[in-house]
């Protein structure tokens, strides 16, 4: 399947995200001025400027953590609107910084809407939500669809309506009569040649025409045979044969487009933006905070043997380029020939380098890529480019891993694919995984990601 376009909002679609922004940064922006006319006897201009800006703010912030999409469960909304409220405010507190006026707010007036901003925004969102949900369903109830086609593709689409959607599927219409399913969970209701008797014995609102490539030359007939039939006419494209990445529809100038393969960082401008601009804050807090214990560990690494302090290794980055990774160097200096992963009991480890790759701080000078704009916090990681071109005739679609900055930590490493790759099949589980989280890439992915990575750095796999 493929997914529409969402260039503008991509949290939410049309009413429903902005029916519940509006009412939930109403209510916040009205407790703001309550919160300064109590503690100040006035709503002053820093406080009108303050509720402006955070109208302005929100939309964007909202929409990147897709906070009202319908599709998410109560708990996952709420941790959705918690983060777009943090990244508010976050946003709030640096332009205030960056123009040096954090003073003319009264810090009790300030605390006390984070806090209470949040709480009465979750308080409206659980019944908002609810009533948007059950809008939708009642639509989808009201919708009777009808799939013409019979093959894999029509069942797919079919277990989609009915357990996903909930939608009222009457049935299958077989464009071929001699290639019906024997064992088919929906019934046949019958050929092409019955399909407008169909629409009206069973009030059809939506037909869906799911027909394999090889099929394509009857769809141009079938819909000019539908225009007069006031049914909804959708067309799934038999793309299931083909490696998608990122997969999605637009519209240019007026002409559909389907995006077979596109990088989420071109795709998303917007977000990837917020992306670049949430790596290089967090490295530079990181290097801040860590600065004594990487140069403790920089003096225990030039003590230990021999050789500079960090390692630069030459890796794919993003759309291929070759970039130096940089980390602590952990084994001795050594000549190999062939670039070499390292395995258990690696008698090239020396015993700080052991310990500091038991422990993942030999990556911490990755932060220092990352500031340099060749990595990313989260991404797939970076191998090295013998390890590349020993891969690529292996694993199909190997390579496609790099249409987005590498990163120091990823979905595949939260998900237990660290440490040594000895056999094909671990390649190509984190090659799956690096490739799941391309095409499900979101802001709010790269926080949970890392949320989950401090938990994975004992990993028995890493050594």
């Amino acid at each position: 399947m493929t997914r529409k376009r969402e260039t503008i909002l991509p949290g939410g679609r049309g009413l429903t995200f902005w029916g519940q922004w509006l009412v939930a940064i109403t209510l916040a922006i009205l407790l703001l001025g309550a919160l300064a006319i109590i503690k100040t006897g006035e709503l002053g201009t820093p406080y009108r400027t303050l509720a402006v800006f955070a109208v302005l703010a929100s939309v964007p912030a909202y929409a990147l953590l897709r906070v009202y999409d319908k599709r998410h469960g109560y708990l996952t909304g709420l941790g959705r609107l918690l983060g777009g409220w943090l990244l508010l405010l976050a946003g709030l507190t640096a332009v205030a910084f960056v123009t040096k006026t954090s003073e003319l707010f009264s810090r009790e007036v300030t605390l006390t809407w984070a806090l209470l901003g949040f709480a009465i925004q979750a308080g409206t969102y659980l019944p908002l939500q609810h009533v948007s949900r059950r809008y939708h369903q009642k639509l989808q109830t009201e919708r009777t669809s009808l799939i013409v086609g019979t093959g894999d593709l029509a069942l797919e689409l079919a277990d989609k309506l009915v357990r996903q959607r909930h939608e009222p599927l009457v049935g299958l219409v077989a464009s071929d009569r001699s290639e019906l399913p024997s064992n088919s969970l929906y019934p046949v209701l019958g050929g092409l040649e019955h399909l407008r008797a169909l629409i009206a014995e069973h009030n059809i609102r939506r037909l869906y025409i799911a027909l394999p490539l090889a099929e394509a030359e009857q769809i141009e007939g079938l819909y000019i045979d539908l225009l007069d039939a006031n049914v909804d006419v959708v067309w799934i494209p038999d793309l299931a044969s083909m490696m998608l990445l990122n997969h999605s529809v637009s519209d240019i100038g007026g002409l559909p487009a389907i995006h077979l393969n596109e990088s989420p960082l071109t795709a998303y401008p917007t977000a990837a933006f917020t992306k670049a601009a949430m790596d290089r804050v967090f490295a530079l807090l990181a290097l801040l905070a860590l600065s004594p214990l990487m140069l403790t560990i920089a003096l225990l690494v030039k003590r230990s043997s021999p050789g500079p302090v960090i390692f630069k290794q030459k890796r794919h980055g993003w759309n291929g380029q070759v970039i130096e990774v940089w980390k602590f160097r952990s084994m001795r200096m050594h000549d190999d020939q062939v670039v070499k992963q390292a395995t258990r009991n690696d008698d090239r480890i020396t015993p700080i380098g052991r310990f500091i790759r038991r422990t993942s701080i030999d990556e911490l000078p990755q932060f220092i890529n990352v500031l340099q704009g060749r990595m990313s916090l989260v991404g797939p990681r970076p191998h090295a480019v013998a390890h590349n071109d020993y891969y690529t005739g292996k694993i199909d679609a190997y390579m496609t891993r790099h249409r987005i900055k590498p990163g120091i930590t990823g979905l595949a490493q939260v998900s237990g694919c660290r440490g040594e790759t000895e056999t094909l099949d671990k390649m190509e589980k984190r090659v799956e995984l690096d490739l799941a989280y391309i095409n499900n890439w979101s802001v709010w992915l790269d926080l949970k990601i890392l949320i989950k990575t401090p938990f994975t750095l004992l990993s028995k796999d890493i050594y």
